[in-house]
């Protein structure tokens, strides 16, 4: 069920940035739309990030609407809690661990402490995935447009 369910998002995101290949946006327009996507997307904006994208479509006429998209279906809610999980990790990695925080105590109380941990790891890992996902989607819309039998 797994392996069928990451093919068919695979398979969805590829559709989604062919279509971005297609637009009369240069490579670098496209990739960048999908760098910028894939930072919004990791970070946990709780749903505004779509808000967010509408706003930079509007204000950006460069943005391509698509390779954005394809951000959202590549960074989907079910691989969101990974990042989290990896934002929190990497967080609490460069921070140090939350002193005095157990699961018998005040969870509540580290609340503060708990988000700064995860914001930092999400901030690092959202940089991360904006990088790289500018230089595979530029890769991929120069190989893309130069194939003969888009010609």
């Amino acid at each position: 069920m797994i392996p069928a369910r990451v093919t068919r998002t695979f398979d969805r995101a590829r559709d989604e940035l062919e279509s971005a290949f297609l637009e009369d946006h240069s490579s670098h327009e496209v990739a960048m739309s999908f760098s910028i996507g894939l930072f919004i997307t990791a970070l946990p904006t709780l749903g505004t990030g779509l808000l967010m994208f509408a706003v930079l479509v509007y204000l950006f006429r460069q943005l391509s609407k698509i390779a954005m998209l394809a951000s959202v279906i590549v960074l989907n809610p079910f691989v969101k809690w990974g990042v989290y999980a990896s934002s929190y990790w990497l967080g609490q990695r460069l921070l140090g661990p939350i002193p005095g925080i157990s699961f018998d105590g005040d969870v509540l109380a580290a609340g503060p402490d708990v988000l700064l941990r995860l914001w930092v790891g999400n901030l690092i890992l959202a940089v991360l995935f904006a990088s790289v996902g500018y230089v595979i989607a530029h890769r991929l819309v120069i190989d893309f447009r130069q194939r003969p039998d888009l010609l």
